[in-house]
């Protein structure tokens, strides 16, 4: 996790000035004094400490002080507070129970509302996330954080019109925040406008802020056909040893991409592995693999079928699932260029009630216990729940698409909660899916990706839940081949549009005239008409790439 200290720490804490906080994005100045009766000095000294280990990285301990605190001193906003960065970086629900608490403490702090904003925002409640982010700038107007994140807000809510005056505002407060800046740059490429983004990003570098992030932002805004001397520089940056583990990454993937635009397959597919490594995170193939068996076993075609029947009847939601890189964007794009369909991008919500009742626990091999939790009422109340919560970004659309790729790990809730619900899988050709997601970088829920023999062992996992769910619904999922749309736009095209239930518009052909921001890797592609360089790209790295071919197995393709 990221060190992420709190930027009202100095509020209370007098002693220490020069204390400031680091949220996930950046620092803010500290807060103004609250007038009233000075906190009792031995929770001052406790916090301080807390302060120290948390900047140590020794989170257990700040935690246990904080507590300690709360003991003391129930209720204490200090206390709440820390103890919501602490969790902000692995529970995003703890987190925002505690800065909840905080704002309810003191409610004319704007760093508690910011952060508390953060919390729903990350966990995609959009709603109260801007609410009480617009709440943060009622109160401190100045306040660059809340500006840049009350921008993402925006642009994941699509309201990029919106977003893109307040990066401007915040750039302008501090010409050289690192969010502001980079958050401007992003927004105006997702808007497609490269030539604006890189401009921003140019000006990054020469005055040295975030360098790596913004070279790899660079090299996505533009395709290179010949040596540029940005290749040289992003070498040059690579011998900086104070860019960190995560700089070198960004470093590495951004050489990868400029040389895999001039086609030197394999100088590029040596650096997105440096990349990758830079990273030195390793994931659990056998721990997923139990919980694939316990999924597998748990949804049975007589448990979903007894289940279902409580489940909410409405055609509304529309599931995009499939591994990332498999054409989930190009589909959305498709779809929500129905005038009766609206794109919501990727939503946690469904992971969020996953979690909520057990089912997304790794570790939990009593998958049917958390079933039973599911009573009819429960049902009944999710549904429900889930259905305002996409009403919330299109109130009269006929059809609200969630392109989160990894609910195909959950499509068995969903079969529960909405019997009615179309689900559409996004399927590639095993090797390029699988060679387009190692040679991005991807973030830390990806680290299956990170190694070539692991990334082909886990897609052999994909596809047999997706089997799974194929004999648990027959007929209800939709299989989206990538090739078969790239060969035959209208046709495949016209059979979405069929699924959902939904006359033809010629509109859905000309998806990359489509308005609206695109906040994935895919940004640059989407608006682009269909195209085939896509497919069997593997075969540019062939001789680099043999260990996913052999993990693969009978799913390659060669």
């Amino acid at each position: 996790m990221s060190n992420r200290l709190p930027p009202a720490w100095a509020k209370h804490l007098k002693t220490q000035p020069s204390a400031r906080a680091v949220s996930p994005k950046a620092a803010p100045p500290k807060a103004q004094p609250k007038a009233g009766p000075p906190r009792s000095q031995v929770d001052d000294m406790l916090l301080r400490q807390a302060l120290e280990l948390q900047k140590a990285e020794q989170l257990p301990e700040a935690e246990e002080l904080c507590l300690r605190v709360l003991a003391r001193t129930p209720n204490h906003p200090l206390a709440l507070y820390i103890l919501g960065t602490l969790a902000f970086g692995h529970d995003g629900e703890i987190a925002l129970r505690y800065f909840a608490r905080a704002v309810a403490e003191e409610p004319r702090n704007p760093y508690y509302h910011h952060s508390l904003g953060e919390a729903y925002l990350k966990l995609s409640e959009f709603t109260p996330a801007i609410r009480h982010l617009q709440h943060s700038l009622a109160l401190k107007p100045d306040l660059v954080e809340a500006l840049c994140t009350l921008g993402d807000a925006y642009n994941t809510f699509n309201k990029w019109e919106m977003a893109l005056p307040l990066f401007e505002a915040a750039l302008k407060i501090d010409r050289d925040h690192p969010v502001a800046r980079l958050g401007l740059s992003s927004t105006l490429a997702s808007l497609g406008r490269m030539d604006e983004s890189a401009v921003h990003l140019k000006e990054a570098i020469e005055r040295r802020i975030a360098v790596p992030a913004a070279y790899n932002a660079l090299v996505h805004t533009r395709k290179f056909t010949e040596e540029q001397p940005e290749l040289t520089a992003i070498l040059e940056e690579l011998r900086d040893p104070d860019h960190g583990s995560e700089g070198a990454a960004n470093l590495y993937h951004a050489a990868g991409k400029v040389l895999n635009d001039l086609h030197r397959y394999k100088e590029a597919m040596d650096y997105f592995k440096k990349g990758n490594q830079a990273g030195g995170q390793t994931f659990d193939l056998e721990s997923y693999r139990r919980w694939v068996d316990a999924m597998i076993e748990t949804f049975t075609p007589e448990l979903v079928a007894s289940r279902a029947a409580y489940g909410n009847p409405s055609e509304l939601p529309v599931f995009i699932v499939g591994m990332p890189r498999s054409g989930t964007t190009l589909t959305e794009q498709i779809c929500a260029s129905h005038p009766n369909v609206h794109g919501a991008g990727e939503l946690s919500k469904l992971r969020r009630i996953a979690n909520g009742i057990g089912f997304a626990d790794r570790s939990n091999a009593s998958l049917g216990e958390s079933i039973a939790t599911i009573t009819p009422d429960l049902t009944r109340t999710l549904a429900e729940e889930h259905l305002s919560y996409l009403r919330e970004r299109a109130p009269v659309a006929l059809r609200i698409v969630d392109k989160m790729p990894h609910n195909f790990e959950l499509i068995g809730l969903i079969g529960v909660l909405f019997p009615n619900a179309r689900i559409i899988h996004c399927r590639r050709d095993a090797i390029d899916n699988c060679v387009s997601c190692f040679v991005l970088q991807f973030g830390k829920t990806h680290t299956y990706s990170t190694d070539l023999q692991t990334l082909g062992l886990y897609y052999r996992e994909y596809d047999r839940l997706m089997r799974h769910w194929n004999n648990i619904f027959p007929g209800r999922i939709f299989e989206n081949r990538y090739e078969t749309l790239i060969e035959n736009q209208e046709e495949q095209s016209r059979r979405l549009i069929d699924h959902l239930g939904l006359p033809w518009d010629d509109a859905c052909l000309r998806f990359f005239e489509r308005d609206g921001s695109v906040n994935t890797f895919s940004r640059w592609q989407v608006r682009q008409p269909i195209y085939k360089s896509s497919v069997k790209r593997w075969k540019n790295y062939e001789s680099e790439i043999q260990p996913l071919i052999e993990s693969l197995g009978d799913l390659a393709d060669v």
